[in-house]
């Protein structure tokens, strides 16, 4: 079971191709109104809310590379382009999610 997980998260590796850090645009920052701490993924984009706090993001490929530590503060969004495949974003210690980049 173990080698077929590693086999899957090798093809889905190679899928989504290797980016440098280097490739990502600027992230675009937007005020929100009072919302939950959340992240999705969008077309090309992966969107993190803070709600009532400070947050911070880390975003992960789908080897464990961290591609991107971002700060929001509290009551804004933050958009960052990515290339479209699989990510993982953890928050601050409070949570870890899967995103989907289309």
């Amino acid at each position: 079971m173990k080698r077929l997980l590693y086999i899957f998260t090798l093809c889905i590796a190679l899928a989504v191709g290797a980016v440098g850090v280097s490739s990502y645009a600027a992230p675009r920052i937007e005020q929100t109104a009072s919302e939950e701490t959340t992240v999705y993924g969008g077309k090309g984009t992966i969107v993190m809310v803070a709600g009532d706090s400070d947050a911070t993001f880390n975003i992960y490929s789908i080897t464990g590379q961290l591609i991107k530590s971002v700060r929001v503060t509290a009551g804004t969004k933050v958009t960052i382009d990515v290339p479209k495949g699989f990510y993982i974003v953890k928050c601050s210690g409070r949570w870890s999610r899967k995103v989907v980049v289309k």
